[in-house]
């Protein structure tokens, strides 16, 4: 197929994918410098949700600023990759924290150990972050 850039027909089912992939998360720090930092993630139908406590640099960022960029890739040839930009909001409603801490958790951990993870990350200071895509941008089988 070759190297692609239209991802709107594909995107979801690579960030969707499993084994579940790690996301790179961009944000700003307070000086203007970039910070980089892995998160599991999943899919709330065109929204990508993770979760980061509100006391990191990353939990920090989003705070201040909403604008984000994840990036996942296929490191395996024909390599490929997605990045979607977009605006984030919060949330620390415990039902939110519980259910995302969950099924996030399930993705990568597995489903004997979801709940686990879900009740390790429903408390404070953590939240639950979706991001609404304003751009998303990629491309595969890039070594084809």
């Amino acid at each position: 197929m070759g190297y692609r850039r239209d991802v709107s027909d594909w995107w979801r089912d690579f960030v969707a994918a499993l084994p579940a992939r790690t996301a790179k998360l961009a944000v700003v720090r307070r000086d203007g410098a970039p910070h980089v930092a892995p998160v599991w993630v999943d899919l709330d139908g065109d929204d990508v949700v993770f979760m980061t406590s509100a006391a990191t640099i990353k939990g920090r960022a989003i705070l201040r600023d909403p604008r984000v960029t994840l990036c996942w890739d296929d490191e395996r040839p024909p390599f490929s990759y997605v990045a979607v930009s977009g605006t984030a909001t919060t949330s620390t409603d415990p039902e939110e924290l519980l259910r995302w801490g969950t099924r996030i958790g399930g993705r990568y951990m597995g489903t004997e150990r979801a709940g686990e993870y879900g009740r390790r990350n429903a408390v404070p200071p953590e939240m639950v972050v979706r991001v609404t895509p304003i751009r998303v941008t990629g491309a595969r089988d890039i070594a084809d």
